[in-house]
């Protein structure tokens, strides 16, 4: 607890002179400070420096420097490392564009510059070949057809037919003889065998007649006996090189017409049947 001022306290010793109350402090020009001692702030305007003998106040914490150095820190993290993030992105972007425009194609010379007119020539124009000659192929040949008097091979025989007589009712004399149901048509034919051999002629079953609406007739093998004077065509046989001639009678209805004569060249052979055209 502070006592009351006691002015008895200030009074000198015996034998000196009492000091003015202003002599306990040094004497500065009016408006100015004594310098602070070491380890003080120097006193502002309006303040009054502490009495001799009171301890310095101790140094006030800066609570302002650990924000201020972490802002510097952020700061310097986000210049550089901004710096190095925008340069990784722009490489980046550099490589998408250099990518991109790698898959455009490059421009044709005709569109990005105008194509260079070249110098006129007085060069002769080749002349254009002359077109290559074709020749058309050949038409397959047409089979041969064989008419009255043509010799026309059939096995083993060659077949020559000399006439065709229709409208014939009865065939023989007037006691032996035979009649048609419809009527006789009378084919004169010559049959030579042209093998090396004998060989046995019969014109029941060699010998065949078609009309023009493609029906078939047999040989009569009785009007043939009756027709021939010495049974010709009924199981001749034949030596090489000899021929024999017969007639030989198809029994066909009345108006009828006859278009072919088709000799069989046999079950026994390769050969083709021969067909002449009435």
């Amino acid at each position: 607890m502070t006592t009351p001022y006691d002015p008895a306290q200030n009074q000198p010793p015996a034998g000196q002179q009492p000091m003015p109350p202003t002599a306990q402090f040094p004497q500065v020009p009016a408006g100015q400070f004594p310098p602070p001692a070491p380890g003080q702030f120097p006193q502002q305007p309006g303040q009054f420096p502490p009495p001799p003998g009171t301890p310095a106040p101790a140094a006030r914490k800066r609570p302002w420097l650990i924000p201020t150095l972490i802002g510097i820190g952020a700061f310097v993290v986000l210049c550089c490392g901004g710096s190095t993030v925008m340069g990784l992105v722009s490489g980046d972007d550099k490589k998408t564009d250099v990518s991109a425009s790698s898959d455009i194609p490059a421009a044709s010379p005709s569109t990005s510059a105008p194509a260079a007119v070249a110098p006129s020539t007085s060069a002769p124009t080749p002349a254009k070949p002359e077109p290559a000659e074709t020749t058309a192929a050949p038409a397959p040949a047409k089979p041969k057809t064989f008419g009255v008097g043509d010799k026309v091979r059939g096995g083993d025989f060659e077949f020559t037919v000399n006439s065709v007589k229709c409208g014939i009712s009865q065939v023989g004399s007037k006691y032996l003889n035979t009649k048609a149901q419809g009527t006789f048509c009378k084919v004169n034919v010559t049959v030579k065998n042209v093998t090396k051999s004998a060989h046995t002629f019969h014109a029941d079953g060699t010998l065949t007649a078609q009309d023009g609406a493609g029906r078939e007739y047999e040989a009569d093998g009785e009007a043939g006996i009756y027709g021939n004077s010495d049974g010709q065509g009924f199981l001749d046989k034949i030596n090489p090189g000899n021929s024999v001639k017969a007639n030989v009678y198809f029994d066909v209805p009345k108006g009828t017409k006859l278009k072919t004569i088709t000799f069989d060249a046999g079950l026994f052979t390769l050969a083709e049947d021969a067909v002449v055209t009435l």
